[in-house]
């Protein structure tokens, strides 16, 4: 029989470790704590319909106060009476002036050599001269006419008158047994011969008389008619020479000197610097509370201006509209062509307004809804919006002042109900 170590053992007494026991428990009540704490999130996040990281979103805060709705815009200088002068006829181009010179109304730019026009004008000259005498010629033969008719009818009328007095006499000789009835009955028909005689006179005379009139009126207008052209040619040769319609100064020269042109090429530009406005692009969703009279401010070269609009265009141009505003008052004078300027209009002013940030949202839900966040979750919330302006949104309903949204990057949220903000 083998013999074990049985005897050699012995009972060791352990004696208890309170401070291993201390941090066993403080370690235990740590991981309760932290549970209260995860446990909550955990469960709002197994809730949420997506996960978005928050640096990819950005908030704004609903607040109340001022709400300003302005346009505020880079804009140009322009003059708002800038004609550009086309040639009238083809033809030699002559230049008067270059560009940048000053010019005052009616001053000579330059001439149009066309050999073409001023011939036109004289052959059609020569053609009103002779539709001229013409007409006076007419004239002439219808007095002479006249007369003539004049005279067969006063002749007419003397013989009637003699015609009368033979049977008269013829008559009274008959009663008395001087001459025979014959000689009455002739009497009678010489009479009626020269009755018929001055009726004709006199028709002819009216008749003629008339068509003498036709004729004379039928030349006066073919006359007539040809001196207007001769006029219209006159004053296309008087437009070869090319006058400022404005005072102010030649801007752009559109032709080299003594270039050959065609009709209606450009020549030149004048600007009527007297007259200057200043244009702008507005967006195409600004544009419809845009209104002729709304007044505006116009910045540039350390000082500032009160300006008045005084033109909407009403095509859209890659989503922008042009507009224009005068100064109101005298022009200033330091002020040059397409010189940059700031302008600001000013739409709407209220006090105590419900607002918060403008952002992307607006455009994504249609103003219809907005993400509100609270506890790190982005909760889908119908709200109701109103005016807005650059930087800031108009809440009617739905939010109350400090609720903080998602103004921003809620297209990764892809319309979910909730949506969970990591960190």
């Amino acid at each position: 029989m083998i013999r074990d170590t049985s005897a050699q053992d012995r009972m060791v007494e352990v004696k208890p470790n309170r401070k291993r026991r201390l941090i066993q428990i403080g370690a235990g009540a740590a991981v309760v704590a932290a549970l209260a704490i995860v446990l909550p999130q955990a469960s709002r996040l197994f809730s949420a319909d997506a996960s978005v990281s928050g640096s990819r979103l950005a908030f704004g805060v609903v607040e109340r106060g001022p709400f300003v709705r302005d346009i505020a815009a880079e804009g140009k200088v322009v003059a708002a009476v800038s004609p550009t002068l086309y040639a009238t006829s083809g033809g030699a181009v002559t230049l008067k002036v270059h560009a940048g010179d000053p010019v005052k109304k009616g001053q000579l730019l330059a001439t149009i050599v066309s050999p073409e026009l001023t011939n036109k004008l004289a052959q059609e000259q020569s053609a009103a001269d002779a539709m001229e005498v013409d007409y006076l010629r007419a004239q002439i033969d219808a007095r002479k006419k006249r007369g003539e008719l004049q005279k067969a009818y006063d002749n007419a009328q003397i013989d009637q008158q003699g015609a009368e007095r033979d049977l008269a006499r013829y008559q009274k000789a008959f009663s008395q047994g001087a001459v025979p009835s014959m000689n009455v009955d002739k009497a009678k028909d010489e009479l009626q011969k020269s009755k018929i005689t001055t009726l004709h006179a006199k028709a002819d005379l009216g008749s003629d008389s008339d068509s003498l009139e036709f004729d004379i009126k039928s030349k006066k207008l073919a006359h007539d008619r040809q001196v207007l052209l001769v006029q219209d040619l006159k004053r296309q040769v008087d437009d070869l020479n090319v006058k400022s319609p404005v005072d102010g100064q030649v801007g752009q020269l559109f032709i080299a000197e003594r270039a050959t042109v065609a009709k209606d090429a450009q020549l030149l530009s004048v600007i009527d610097l007297s007259a200057l406005v200043v244009e702008m692009k507005v967006p195409e969703s600004f544009a419809r509370d845009l209104g002729i009279g709304m007044g505006g401010e116009i910045t540039g070269n350390g000082n500032t201006w009160k300006g008045l609009v005084s033109a909407i265009s009403p095509e859209v141009v890659n989503g922008e509209v042009a507009a224009r505003l005068r100064f109101e008052g005298d022009t200033p004078k330091q002020l040059r062509q397409n010189q940059r300027l700031s302008v600001r209009i000013l739409l709407d002013k209220r006090d105590n307004v419900l607002t918060v940030q403008r952002g992307s949202f607006v455009d994504e839900s249609g103003g219809a809804y907005a993400y509100l966040v609270r506890d790190g979750i982005a909760e889908k919330h119908p709200i109701r919006t109103g005016a807005s302006s650059i930087d800031k949104v108009e809440i009617l309903d739905g939010l109350k002042e400090g609720d903080r949204i998602v103004i921003s990057g809620t297209d990764s949220f892809k319309s979910a109900a909730r949506v969970a903000i990591s960190r």
